[in-house]
């Protein structure tokens, strides 16, 4: 299997999942798209519509895969395939296709350990390849355990990449830590910004690592247009999971006498960690915005930051192909096997 034709099905791949005329295809995707949310409470379908129709979009185009591979060397066959494990998160829907993307783009063999969370969709988009290629079916594979690979991407916790580094150290791998991600207000934002910025911090209920989960606003600012802002998400507060969550963290600040501002579906608390629990988001204030630049990029548990010159608003959940997880690249990585 050449390279354009491994292209040609990916492509296949965005129009499949973009599907949505009634047709057989389409129905089927659908069936497992609900099929998953039942799997899992945290996948609602409009989370599980918007993670795979940004795969689509932003990664299965035609233009996208060719400018994409055309920055690196990879021959229009491999020659020698290596075997290469992934072990996927399951925080969001999808969040570890772009491994298998570029495991399957470079032309080795991904061996696939998904996440009890989320291994519906990724299993059936991988059926769809072998489904229309029996060649595609020779490049991916699931296994529970990943034994004899060259080679090994494993995303988790910061717990769990001890053991991977542990476990894989002899083999080229890429290791993910827990990340991420952060906004910088200036104060001037419409209410268009803050209205995308609730995306950032909202979408998939703030579990990815590219989800804003802390905020920093100068001295004196006004919280209450970005609270009505965030009033788009308030018919979050309906879903039981998260609506747990928020009352759970809204008796502890009660209990601890801590300050706090809300709206129905989000607590808003002055607090110096980066990561924040579902249903909060942390906020602090700053005085030197350029200090806080420079601090901000020392920081390896950002995976990204948004705001005025970094990731617009509202875009922090639509990465570029190019835009790799942990600025490690992935297909680099895997061109040099």
């Amino acid at each position: 299997m050449n390279l354009p034709y491994r292209i040609d099905l990916l492509i296949r791949l965005g129009e499949y999942i973009l599907s949505n005329d009634g047709s057989p295809a389409a129905k089927e995707w659908q069936e497992v798209k609900e099929k998953a949310s039942w799997e899992n409470n945290w996948f609602i379908p409009e989370f599980i519509e918007k993670a795979s129709a940004n795969i689509a979009r932003s990664l299965l185009q035609k233009d996208v895969l060719e400018k994409w591979v055309s920055g690196y060397a990879l021959p229009p066959s491999n020659p020698a395939p290596k075997s290469v494990g992934i072990v996927m998160a399951g925080n969001i829907p999808l969040v570890g296709f772009h491994d298998l993307l570029c495991v399957f783009i470079s032309g080795h063999k991904a061996i696939v350990k998904p996440s009890s969370k989320d291994e519906t969709l990724i299993k059936h988009l991988a059926a769809k390849l072998a489904e229309w290629s029996g060649e595609a079916d020779q490049l991916i594979s699931f296994a529970d355990m990943l034994k004899n690979c060259d080679a090994y991407i494993a995303t988790g916790s910061n717990n769990s990449a001890g053991y991977f580094e542990y476990y894989f150290k002899k083999y080229p791998h890429i290791i993910r830590r827990n990340r991420t991600s952060a906004a910088i207000l200036t104060g001037n934002e419409s209410k268009e910004d803050l209205a995308k910025l609730a995306d950032d911090v909202y979408l998939y209920f703030g579990l990815g690592c590219r989800n804003v989960t802390k905020i920093y606003v100068p001295r004196d600012y006004d919280f209450i247009p970005l609270l009505r802002a965030f009033d788009k998400y308030n018919y979050l507060a309906e879903n039981h999971k998260y609506k747990n969550n928020y009352d759970y963290n809204l008796a502890i600040h009660l209990l601890n006498k801590k300050m706090y501002m809300s709206n129905p579906s989000i607590l808003l608390i002055e607090e110096a960690s980066l990561f924040s629990p579902i249903s909060q988001l942390n906020y602090e204030l700053y005085d030197d915005r350029n200090r806080l630049i420079s601090a901000l990029k020392e920081n390896k548990d950002i995976q990204c930051v948004a705001g005025s010159g970094f990731v617009p608003f509202g875009q922090t959940q639509q990465p570029a192909i190019n835009e790799y997880a942990d600025g490690v690249d992935t297909l680099q990585f895997l061109a040099g096997l």
